[in-house]
């Protein structure tokens, strides 16, 4: 049976960078805020945002994630009323993913929110990528054009690395794409897959 390894870090750690390695020797991967993305695109999913948040977030009938987002970030309650309609799609999906992969030993679901959504539970095993503060912190404001205060108000909603790292399997310090390469290496050989993705 595939073994689900979940893949998660704080914004800015680069577990999209990380995951794109484990693709490179051959692991499928699952970006779970992608394909949520592609998700909120039905028509269901559209319905139940309009329904439960009104249509003023939607412009020409697309939604304004920029909208949603401001909606939902400081509201606890909002938040949970989003999970709630967009969570049980994706993993409805990803279980979907998972069966067209039952041919591989483990499959990568990399998520930011991996602990903080409880999906942390469906994986056999648990890799979090951490970074230096200040690292994650450019790494957004360049990636986001964003402002410094916003990314940390951002890193302040989600777990600390120490909280991921108690309920982790393995860590993989994400500061060169050559030291990740080898940490990642090490974990595969631990895992005895390295014959299947060399």
């Amino acid at each position: 049976m595939t073994k689900i390894i979940g893949l998660t870090g704080g914004i800015g750690s680069g577990k999209t960078t990380i995951a794109k390695i484990f693709q490179s020797f051959g692991i499928p991967v699952y970006i779970a805020d992608d394909e949520a993305k592609k998700i909120m695109q039905s028509s269901e999913i559209i319905n139940a945002i309009k329904e439960t948040f009104g249509t003023s977030i939607f412009e020409n009938e697309i939604l304004n994630r920029q909208k949603l987002a401001e909606i939902v970030f400081d509201n606890p309650e909002k938040l949970e009323q989003l999970n709630k309609i967009v969570h049980p799609a994706v993993k409805k999906h990803f279980d979907e993913w998972v069966l067209k992969c039952k041919d591989n030993s483990y499959v990568i679901y990399e998520a930011a929110i991996l602990f903080e959504s409880g999906r942390y539970k469906d994986c056999d095993i648990i890799i979090t990528v951490t970074a230096p503060v200040e690292t994650r912190i450019h790494r957004v404001i360049e990636r986001d054009k964003t402002t410094r205060s916003l990314v940390l108000k951002r890193i302040k909603s989600q777990w600390t690395d120490d909280e991921r790292i108690s309920k982790s399997d393995f860590v993989i310090e994400n500061t060169s794409i050559e030291e990740a390469k080898t940490e990642i290496l090490k974990i595969l050989k631990i895992l005895k897959i390295k014959q299947n993705v060399s």
